[in-house]
């Protein structure tokens, strides 16, 4: 098996392979729901995965099962270890082939992707379009518990894909790399705050992961996300992307990875971790 370039696969493609046998599938939906008092509901998407989903696929819980749920901020990396055991219970095995995808936006399957790239693992895709363009298109669902025996998962780590708050510093410092904010326009500037403090980390550019959707949620062609991208990260040199908690951010890393750039790692505690340190500058407007 195959998957198609830069880790990403159509609908058309999953539906033609749903009966192979390396081929796992997984949704990887969190649910964010905003509150009147400024604060953010998680959810885990569990329970809309057992009313649905697409035939043969598992569930994977990102906030507990794929989390350091032992750290006050919410989706850290875990251990090798850990993700290594949950990884190999949902049946994910070394000579697996993964296809991600998640209702909403694909942060959260593009998320489970990079987790899976950093700890080692290449033969993972996401479903462009994810939930809403596999239903929409009336394919066939299932309500059936996966039948993936346990697997063993080799964790190989590389170093770099995800970084934390003293490499962005030492990144500021350097001026060399390019800090990408993920979040959106108003947040960017500090009229929306996604933490203690309003505002962006001091020196960084912006460009909202969702500009590389359309309106379909598929990511956008390759002609297209290359001039949006290379308009603010440039065409080489490293990039660090970033967002509220490392969710969206990996978005926009993998349409970068998808694109060629080779040297791209995620701030994994981001504006979460930055915006509560009164040390680490910021700027608004």
């Amino acid at each position: 098996m195959t998957f198609a370039k830069g880790g990403l696969v159509e609908a058309e493609w999953l539906a033609a392979h749903l009966d192979d046998p390396t081929l796992r599938i997984y949704d990887c939906t969190v649910f964010l729901t905003p509150g009147g008092d400024g604060t953010v509901k998680i959810e885990s998407g569990r329970a809309h995965w057992e009313q649905g989903h697409i035939p043969g696929a598992g569930f994977l819980d990102l906030i507990s099962d794929l989390s350091d749920t032992g750290q006050a901020l919410r989706f850290m990396m875990p251990s090798a270890e850990k993700f290594a055991s949950a990884i190999g219970k949902a049946g994910l095995g070394d000579d697996s082939h993964a296809v991600l995808y998640c209702a909403g936006p694909p942060m959260w399957a593009t998320r489970v992707w990079w987790m899976l790239r950093a700890f080692g693992f290449d033969n993972a895709a996401v479903l462009n379009g994810g939930w809403s363009r596999w239903k929409g298109e009336g394919r066939a669902l299932s309500v059936d518990p996966p039948r993936y025996p346990p697997a063993i998962f080799t964790p190989k780590p590389r170093p770099g894909l995800f970084v934390g708050k003293d490499d962005v510093a030492a990144a500021i410092a350097d001026g060399q790399t390019c800090v990408l904010n993920s979040l959106s326009r108003e947040m960017h500037a500090g009229k929306v705050a996604t933490g203690p403090r309003p505002g962006r980390i001091a020196g960084s550019v912006n460009l909202p992961a969702m500009d590389l959707l359309g309106e379909d949620l598929r990511l956008l062609d390759d002609a297209v996300l290359r001039e949006r991208l290379g308009g603010v990260a440039g065409s080489d040199g490293r990039i660090i992307t970033y967002c509220g908690g490392g969710i969206a951010a990996t978005l926009t890393a993998f349409a970068l990875a998808r694109l060629g750039y080779e040297d791209v790692a995620v701030y994994d505690g981001s504006m979460s971790e930055w915006s509560a340190d009164p040390a680490a500058p910021m700027e608004v407007g």
